[in-house]
């Protein structure tokens, strides 16, 4: 039977990023492909700082093959400069800007490489889902995001199409701070049309990487990724998932670290409802949109920006136009002309995006929109 391994003390050692030699170390572990974290970990223990660690690789002690040829080619005044080039710095453990979340991991990042402001110690929120989602999760996740960045919190995510996308756009509508985490180079996009986002994330709040100046995304790098995503937040919102989502690694990480996971529900008939509705079944807090969510970080409702029907498909807009006072669906649907299952769908996407709650089996309007006249040609 082999021996345990130790427990390691939290972090880093403390000499581990101690000057030039070993922030020039950091540059090149930071691009090695076979080397995790959690082994550079262990190995900083054992030999002490950066500049040993990466020498045990150039010498075949660590790492793979290719590891130890590319330890000894990587120049990390040419990865640095990329770096620059977008605007990217290095921060090593034990720098003021590294987060102290970060530590909370068994494999923290070694460094990371950091584009826009710093990450200051404020409130953070990580809102993430599917790449392929639907127009309604895409509402929510814009709504969910302006409304965290009103508040004052910061928004965290992945920077991926979908979800992530547009609760980063929610917290840039608001004029709030966001912070996308990648899972590739500092230099890179992915998917590249991502670019002009990461810009704009980049001047008004953070973008980070774990990942050396060209490191291409991987597959392998994503689920990493997201460690990163749970480690930096307080809580964790799921919008929309299919069962194998990779929301679900980020919640699963968030669970490990002791944050708090909150979930959107959405009809039991679609795909992308299967991980959150899998999370409530499993104790994470059901949402049901922006109130809620300010609600359960004690921020309270009054910081929720007011729902808005701009947006709506036509089905929804019909809908909301014949929903006043408390309805049956049922009512709805004989009033619009609608089939019931219909109605129901486009329900559950209203009362998502706040603009319509559920009253004893029956609908009402909420909020401003109580009484607003039914949108033209409804």
């Amino acid at each position: 039977m082999p021996a345990e391994r130790p427990e390691l003390p939290r972090g880093w050692p403390p000499a581990f990023a101690r000057g030039e030699a070993n922030r020039r170390a950091l540059v090149v572990l930071a691009a090695l492909r076979g080397i995790s974290p959690r082994r550079l970990r262990e190995l900083a223990w054992r030999v002490g700082d950066a500049a040993a660690c990466l020498e045990e690789v150039r010498r075949g002690r660590a790492g793979s093959p290719k590891d130890r040829e590319a330890a000894r080619v990587l120049d990390p005044a040419e990865l640095l400069r990329r770096a620059e080039g977008v605007g990217a710095r290095p921060v090593a453990p034990g720098e003021d800007e590294y987060p102290p979340s970060l530590l909370d991991l068994a494999d923290p990042p070694a460094a990371l490489f950091v584009r826009g402001a710093r990450l200051e110690p404020a409130r953070r929120v990580a809102v993430v889902g599917a790449r392929n989602c639907t127009p309604a999760g895409a509402e929510v996740a814009l709504e969910l995001g302006r409304a965290l960045a009103a508040a004052g919190v910061w928004v965290v995510s992945g920077a991926a199409r979908g979800i992530d996308a547009r609760a980063h756009e929610g917290a840039l509508a608001a004029g709030g701070p966001t912070a996308a985490v990648l899972g590739c180079g500092i230099d890179l996009a992915y998917p590249p049309r991502s670019r002009r986002l990461l810009d704009r994330i980049a001047e008004a709040g953070t973008v980070a990487s774990e990942y050396a100046p060209g490191v291409l995304a991987e597959p392998f790098r994503f689920p990493a990724r997201n460690r990163l995503i749970a480690a930096l937040s307080e809580a964790v919102v799921v919008v929309e998932g299919a069962e194998e989502s990779g929301s679900l690694i980020t919640a699963d990480h968030a669970l490990d670290l002791g944050r708090q996971v909150l979930a959107v529900p959405g009809p039991v008939t679609s795909p992308l409802s299967a991980a959150p509705l899998a999370l409530i079944r499993e104790g994470a807090t059901m949402i049901r949109g922006p109130a809620d969510l300010l609600d359960d970080l004690g921020l309270g409702a009054a910081s929720a920006p007011t729902p808005s029907a701009s947006g709506l498909g036509m089905l929804e807009q019909r809908v909301l136009a014949h929903v006043a006072g408390p309805v049956l669906p049922e009512q709805v649907a004989r009033a619009a002309g609608l089939a019931l299952p219909e109605v129901l769908a486009a329900l559950t996407r209203l009362e998502l995006l706040g603009l319509v709650r559920s009253v004893g089996g029956r609908v009402e309007r909420r909020g401003a929109l109580w009484g607003r006249p039914a949108p033209p040609g409804a």
